[in-house]
């Protein structure tokens, strides 16, 4: 068999040793790789072949690994970066320069949200953030004729609004530029992007995909599907001759599935040098090994915490688009059948004081900036994540100052809610 399930590919996929070699994915700790000759070593600096010379750019161990994540998610080719936040950058970087435009969803993670519309601003690239229940018309308006990408997340962090991805797929498209998806939340264990039109995936591998707060990293996938060559005047750095390389172009030497991912290693990379380090791809690779298996424990506990949570009164709403009245209901149930994640998010009556109050009183959720642990987490956005927000983004955002948000672990569910019940009568006495 070619295709295996994703279960099996969370355990077996982009490694598979041969005879007398070590049975787990060997950790190749160093910084350097030794040739015989200097023309050996000159082919790797031209492109010319395959290997390894210096760990800024690529690492054997890392390289097993994401070719696990490219298995996972569908795609051609995939690499690791430092961080989730290096990933994103690196995936929109790739394709815009200075006097390109990107449109974003608003509904994203704060350091993303800042990343798109203070940094990349201060590089000359604009953006236009879009509300992600716009519709087509709303959409098509954004675009610019310098418009290179179009980003958005699965489920965003921390509002929890769904991207209605066949739809930004099919607007991205029709102006000729790649949809990017951030599928950190759901992992392509509960949705495959890849699937509904998106082009290049992104993740923060130190969520779920780690899933033990061991390793901090990130992970671009190409799904090979979108043709850069089609419209070679809106993406050069793909297109025409890479000088830094001998006149390499990308879209012609490594084809429609591999152009992507080499120019962000043999570009980005060099440049940058937002490697993830052999260690942390190891632990990487052990978290990958039972996704499959924690994800649906996440969800479980994500779904009797929200519904516990919904019947509460101190509780303003609850966000979790697994609930039948939730506003993402329907567009859940057609991307993510089998659930979202573990988060869920909700505002208290009595707005930061009552957040304040209630998460003092916690003693087995903890409250960490962390999220998509195999233990329960939480924080107060607002305060934290998304600080640097004005009172207009949060709302834009879907951040309101009472906000928690909620990250259900691997615990018993009776146990969870159980503390969740008695940090709730605090709250209540913060609110009189």
């Amino acid at each position: 068999m070619d295709q295996y399930r994703i279960g099996t590919n969370c355990v077996q996929a982009g490694y598979r040793p041969g005879n007398g070699e070590p049975r787990q994915v060997p950790i190749i700790q160093s910084t350097t790789f030794k040739y015989d000759t200097s023309a050996d070593m000159g082919k790797l600096f031209d492109l010319e072949a395959s290997g390894y010379f210096y760990t800024r750019l690529q690492n054997p161990t890392n390289d097993y690994v994401a070719a696990k994540i490219a298995a996972l998610e569908g795609g051609t080719a995939a690499m690791l970066t430092s961080s989730g936040q290096a990933a994103n950058f690196f995936a929109l970087f790739n394709i815009c320069e200075t006097g390109s435009h990107i449109v974003a969803s608003s509904s994203i993670y704060g350091g993303t949200f800042n990343l798109l519309s203070v940094t990349m601003k201060k590089m000359g690239i604009d953006v236009t953030f879009v509300s992600p229940d716009a519709s087509e018309e709303e959409l098509n308006a954004a675009f610019r004729d310098n418009t290179r990408a179009m980003f958005g997340e699965t489920i965003a962090n921390p509002a929890r609004t769904v991207l209605d991805i066949e739809l930004f797929a099919r607007v991205a498209h029709a102006h000729n530029v790649p949809l990017i998806v951030d599928n950190t939340f759901p992992t392509p264990v509960n949705c495959r992007p890849f699937e509904w039109g998106a082009d290049i995936v992104t993740h923060s591998t130190t969520k779920y995909m780690d899933g033990h707060g061991a390793g901090v990293g990130g992970a671009i996938v190409d799904s090979g599907n979108f043709n850069w060559m089609a419209h070679p005047e809106m993406f050069p750095g793909l297109c025409t001759p890479d000088e830094s390389y001998h006149g390499i172009i990308y879209a012609e030497k490594f084809g429609q599935g591999g152009a992507f991912i080499t120019k962000a290693t043999s570009q980005l990379m060099r440049d940058f040098g937002s490697i993830q380090s052999p260690q942390n791809a190891f632990y990487l690779n052990l978290g990958l090994e039972s996704l499959h298996v924690r994800m649906p424990r996440h969800v479980e506990n994500a779904e009797a915490a929200a519904e516990f949570l919904e019947a509460q009164p101190e509780v303003t709403f609850v966000n979790y688009p697994g609930l039948p009245g939730n506003k993402y209901y329907e567009r859940a149930r057609k991307y993510l059948p089998h659930g979202g994640c573990g988060v869920v998010t909700f505002e208290l009556k009595g707005g930061r004081k009552a957040a304040e109050a209630f998460m003092k009183e916690l003693r087995l959720v903890a409250i960490e900036t962390h999220v998509a642990d195999a233990r329960s987490c939480c924080l107060n956005p607002a305060t934290s994540t998304h600080r640097q927000l004005t009172e207009e983004q949060l709302k834009e955002a879907g951040v309101p100052a009472g906000l928690i948000r909620l990250s259900c672990g691997l615990e018993d569910k009776e146990d969870l809610i159980a503390d969740l019940r008695q940090a709730l009568k605090a709250a209540a006495g913060a609110m009189d």
